[in-house]
């Protein structure tokens, strides 16, 4: 079995460090002064609602959007000054299907890998590896809209390892999937972290995805309400499951607001 490779972290840095960071949609705060970092070989799970600022927060952590309070670091790469440097450490898996469904997967896996100036004798052997990793290295030559949803997500998760980033972005990536499939790409995805070292951020709005080995930023209307592990957020709201502290935190939240 081939082994996808990944990028060099950078030595003991935070894969992800969010500082202060605050973004606005005119006159609409999306995001609130929101600070935390994650540590390398580790999964986050960014949980929040529909609206809360998940999808923006990842937007600015990607450069889609430009950070202008605050400030964004992967391995201590800024993501303004050093945008580039921060970029090849990154890579990202967003909400909307991306695959070009006229394209096989092969042709999809190797336009990407052009993008990223892999060669291709090199790209022929990542995207082996990616696929292998993904388990659907027998589905090269076929066309992605033969695909089902969660196979489309393996694939999108296999281009978005191509380039070896140390750190992986996941916004609501089990939306739509039935709940075989939501399992398999959780359990892959987890499985990069035990065995190659990825650092994962997952964005969802969804309880049942993490495990008590989790490390949890609970985002509520752009605001952290929550930041640590399962046990900690769980102990510090006096409740007996993350469940329960979820809801918990956001009724408080709600009972704050004008």
């Amino acid at each position: 079995m081939q082994h996808v490779k990944t990028g060099n972290g950078g030595n003991g840095i935070a894969a992800l460090d969010v500082s202060a960071v605050s973004h606005s949609y005119g006159s609409k705060l999306a995001l609130d002064d929101v600070s935390f970092s994650i540590a390398p070989a580790s999964f986050t799970v960014l949980l929040g609602l529909n609206g809360a600022g998940k999808t923006t927060l990842l937007s600015l952590i990607s450069h889609l959007y430009d950070t202008r309070k605050g400030a964004i670091r992967v391995f201590g790469h800024d993501i303004r000054r050093s945008s580039g440097e921060a970029l090849r450490r990154l890579g990202i898996v967003f909400q909307a299907r991306t695959l070009d469904l006229d394209l096989s997967v092969q042709q999809n896996l190797a336009y990407h890998a052009s993008l990223h100036g892999i060669g291709a004798g090199e790209a022929r052997e990542r995207i082996a590896a990616v696929l292998d990793t993904v388990d659907m290295a027998d589905r090269l030559k076929d066309k992605a809209r033969s695909l089902s949803g969660g196979q489309m997500r393996r694939i999108e998760i296999a281009r978005a390892l191509l380039h070896q980033p140390p750190l992986l972005l996941l916004d609501e990536a089990t939306v739509g999937l039935d709940i075989q499939s939501r399992a398999g790409i959780l359990a892959t995805i987890r499985s990069l972290v035990r065995t190659h070292g990825i650092s994962v951020f997952w964005a969802t709005h969804l309880i049942d995805e993490i495990e008590d080995s989790d490390h949890v930023v609970i985002l509520r209307q752009g605001k952290v309400v929550a930041d640590g592990n399962v046990a900690s957020v769980v102990k510090a709201n006096r409740v007996q499951t993350i469940r329960d502290a979820f809801s918990r935190l956001n009724e408080r939240m709600a009972e704050t607001l004008p």
